[in-house]
């Protein structure tokens, strides 16, 4: 039950977000799209965005300052080519040979839970598409970047004064805290949670709908026929990125023993420390204390200091960038099979392609399940078949399954929240963009009468059915000659 200070607090912060909205409702398109670009300028900005990352370096201990820089700038820019054109306005779609045409509304107050990884791009990229959309945000940030989070807002909130929209379309909750979470999600028209699946769960329990991000652990094969150099190089790339804190970023590789030697060796060359067993016993430990739960400590912090809490020498250890487990041998449910949020890559072999499928499959299903898995390989029948078998939303060809949240080398649309379909207990089933924060209605006029053809609707079964009853007149007609 909410204290007296937690309701006073949620209802002020939606009533001043309803008052914004009901403005924001009436804007035109042309309007619509001066406030994105405008709010989505403040936040691009070198100044900006290099203060937000840094703020989040220092409050959270998470990933990298420079990457934390980059990936809002791309984010921002990818959110906003991406919203660039699209009509969220008036008719949206329109089927004049069906009398039918969509008129695209404002869902109203969206509840937003935003996580501690990269906490600025999260809140920003989250917002634009919601601004797009005519509608009002109350953002509830975990308490570990909550300073980031209201410093963010203040950002988008001095944009949107400036330009002289209402400054109350984006807001922070005051009061921190899972009870205050729960009360602004129920108090709301909409809520998007992005973060660990309590959060998810606590919103699809709110009763008011919700669209939530789900688990990552992204599992990647390489085949015997794919460039071995480039997959080295894509996947470390992925898995160290921000050290590693991304629900995107590589987790577990599935490597054809014919090549795995020479896999090894590039990653070794690409600034990886390929573990014995002896040491991957030895970072188990330190990132499971308990063999279950990553230790918090841990948690996106830079490859050299995994490294020195498992007590491993490295010559150079400003230059790796990656620690890779030796997974061959972990059983089903391994810690090391899972979610790492740290620069860790699991590596493991497999002999025939349909193992290596099967193993990914078991490893979704226990942690990961619905969000996304890749694969290095020429061979668009294997290509085909791990997108065919995989319960997954994303299957990354190719490439860094980090592109699979956006990318100018990708086709995914941008996005700040990675759904993962009813496999992760999620609503949405992929990206979710500025189509999940609209209402649509539709409507219908008389069109000229349509006639199904009975025949080719029902196929053979209609064809039986007749063949059936002449047969049965036939036997009549000869009962009644016999008679």
């Amino acid at each position: 039950m909410s204290t007296p200070s937690i309701q006073g607090a949620v209802h002020e912060a939606v009533r001043r977000a309803r008052a914004a909205q009901a403005l924001a409702g009436a804007w035109s398109q042309d309007h619509v799209d001066d406030v994105v670009a405008a709010v989505a300028w403040r936040c691009y900005r070198e100044d900006n965005a290099r203060r937000l990352a840094t703020l989040s370096h220092t409050e959270t201990g998470l990933g990298d300052p420079e990457h934390l820089y980059e990936l809002q700038r791309k984010r921002v820019i990818g959110q906003l080519f991406e919203l660039h054109g699209q009509t969220t306005v008036g008719t949206v779609e329109n089927h004049p040979e069906l009398s039918l045409r969509k008129i695209a509304k404002p869902v109203g107050v969206i509840a937003a839970a935003s996580p501690a990884t990269a906490p600025s791009a999260g809140i920003v990229c989250n917002t634009l598409p919601m601004l797009k959309t005519r509608n009002a945000v109350v953002f509830t940030p975990n308490p570990r970047a909550r300073t980031t989070a209201m410093e963010t807002i203040d950002v988008i909130r001095e944009a949107l004064a400036d330009i002289g929209a209402p400054a109350d379309l984006v807001q922070c909750l005051q009061i921190s805290g899972r009870e205050a979470a729960e009360a602004l999600m129920a108090a709301a028209d909409l809520v998007v949670a992005v973060g660990g699946p309590g959060t998810v769960r606590r919103a699809y329990a709110s009763g008011t709908p919700a669209v939530g991000a789900g688990v990552g652990n992204s599992t990647v094969i390489v085949d015997e026929t794919c460039d071995i150099t480039s997959a080295a190089a894509t996947i470390l790339t992925g898995a160290s990125y921000n050290n590693g804190t991304s629900c995107s970023s590589e987790s577990n590789v599935l490597v054809h023993s014919s090549v795995s030697s020479e896999f090894r060796a590039e990653l070794t060359r690409s600034h990886a420390h390929v573990c014995t067993r002896d040491e991957t016993e030895r970072v188990r430990k330190a990132l499971w204390p308990d063999g279950r739960t990553l230790d918090r400590d841990l948690i996106g912090k830079p490859a050299g200091a995994i490294a020195l809490a498992a007590g491993i020498i490295l010559t150079e250890p400003t230059m790796i960038t990656t620690i890779v487990l030796d997974g061959d041998g972990e059983a089903a449910g391994s810690p090391a099979l899972g979610e790492k949020l740290s620069p860790v890559l699991t590596l493991l072999t497999y002999d025939h392609f349909d193992d290596a499928v099967e193993r990914v499959h078991h490893i979704l299903e226990d942690c990961g399940r619905g969000h996304s898995a890749g694969i290095h390989s020429r061979s668009p029948e294997r290509q085909n078949l791990l997108a065919h078998r995989i319960p997954a939303c994303r299957i990354v060809v190719n490439q860094s399954t980090m592109t699979n949240s956006g990318s100018f080398t990708s086709g995914v649309p941008f996005t700040a929240t990675l759904s993962s379909g009813t496999w992760g207990g999620t609503s949405v089933s992929g990206n979710v963009t500025w189509r999940s924060y609209v209402n649509l209605t539709t409507v219908t006029g008389p069109i000229a009468e349509r006639h199904p053809d009975e025949k080719a609707l029902f196929g053979r079964h209609a064809a039986a059915a007749a063949s059936g009853s002449d047969t049965a007149r036939v036997q009549s007609r000869r009962l009644e000659n016999v008679l």
